[in-house]
């Protein structure tokens, strides 16, 4: 089994490095190569002659190219909308939503798979419970445009909802694309935006004895627990709230059942240019990066509509979306009313649990794919 990473506008870089640590991929081919193993196949070493190309995020266009190119047979697993349905052999979809927006010729060849999210459940673990206590989980987000409003914004909201609530404690799960050195840049004079911000990262200490937690101390004293281990299902799964930024971490948490703050500050928009499409990459082109990023943010962010992956599956607002010029204060406001409001979080959470659907999505999509390997493999 081959991993082909694809050209993504909000790729780290990293991507090739996490994949490596799974240990399950004969060969993976990283994103700056992938036009040249279109050209040329062969430098990438032998390929069967008969195979399967698997979509699961990204571009569904790059695939199609991809198994064109290869005269693969082709499977895009589709979440909200199937873009190249004739280009597919089979489509597996996440809701019945998905399979309805086909046009009827299409149809026969898609199947409703469920939420591959929906697995998490089955997956999170507790064997590590937290230290007792209220539980508050600070995702600032695993990319750069994010990371530098995310880091500095979230350690001054720990830092004010740990005065209004002195109970609280706090997990940051480091994401798998950057690390702690890095979080500390945030906070630095390299940043320009943490000068807006009176939180700083003055410490991190090892773990204590028995436990396998670093800990970051802000300028304040705040602690934070860094969760620094790959997938954080566990911790996350036992926190009370979750302050996040927009992304699949939304859809990660709603699968974990797990309630949540959606914040984009929105006064930062000149570094907030991740958007996808083909707007996104224009504002991405020299010269015009700057003006045409700002512009389409800011048209983006005042015709946001839903952004929380769970209020776009259920098509209402599930969980609260601030976006704005918010602060810190607010936030850490917010939070302190929802610790003090039990009954709103148990509310929540089970509206995401009712949202999650079934487990089993993953089984489904790998028979799915196994229906097409004889075929594929001409062994049928």
């Amino acid at each position: 089994m081959r991993l082909v990473l694809v050209p993504c506008p909000n790729a780290t870089g990293h991507e090739a490095d996490v994949a490596r640590q799974w240990n399950q991929f004969e060969q993976i081919t990283t994103a700056k190569c992938f036009w040249d193993l279109l050209l040329r196949p062969r430098r990438y070493g032998p390929w069967p002659a008969k195979g399967v190309v698997v979509f699961l995020g990204g571009d569904q266009f790059w695939s199609v190219l991809l198994s064109a190119r290869l005269g693969y047979r082709h499977i895009t697993y589709a979440e909200w909308v199937a873009r190249w349905p004739g280009w597919n052999d089979r489509i597996a979809a996440m809701s019945p939503q998905v399979k309805e927006q086909l046009p009827n010729r299409f149809r026969e060849r898609c199947i409703v798979v469920g939420d591959l999210m929906a697995d998490l459940s089955c997956l999170a673990k507790a064997d590590a419970p937290l230290p007792p206590g209220q539980w508050v989980a600070l995702m600032p987000g695993s990319k750069l445009a994010k990371l530098c409003v995310g880091v500095p914004f979230l350690l001054e909201v720990a830092d004010r909802l740990a005065k209004l609530r002195p109970g609280c404690r706090f997990l940051l799960p480091v994401a798998s694309t950057t690390s702690v050195a890095e979080l500390q840049g945030f906070t630095s004079s390299s940043n320009p935006i943490a000068a807006a911000y009176d939180s700083a990262i003055a410490t991190v200490t090892q773990p204590e004895a028995g436990q396998s937690w670093r800990r970051m101390f802000t300028a304040a004293g705040t602690e934070i627990y860094l969760q620094e281990d790959h997938p954080a299902h566990g911790p996350l799964s036992q926190c009370d709230l979750a302050l996040t930024t927009v992304g699949a971490n939304t859809a990660e948490l709603g699968a974990l059942g797990v309630p949540m703050i959606v914040i984009v500050p929105t006064q930062h928009l000149a570094v907030m240019q991740a958007w996808d499409g083909g707007f996104g990459l224009l504002a991405r082109l020299p010269g015009l990066r700057w003006f045409l990023g700002l512009l389409l943010s800011a048209w983006r962010m005042r015709h946001h509509g839903l952004l929380a992956w769970p209020n776009i599956s259920a098509g209402r607002m599930v969980v609260p979306e601030r976006v704005g010029r918010i602060t810190p204060e607010q936030i850490a406001e917010e939070a302190a009313g929802w610790l003090a409001s039990p009954e709103r979080l148990k509310g929540q959470q089970d509206d995401l649990r009712s949202l999650r659907g079934q487990p089993g999505a993953v089984a489904a999509l790998a028979q799915e794919v196994r229906n097409l390997l004889p075929r594929a493999l001409g062994d049928a």
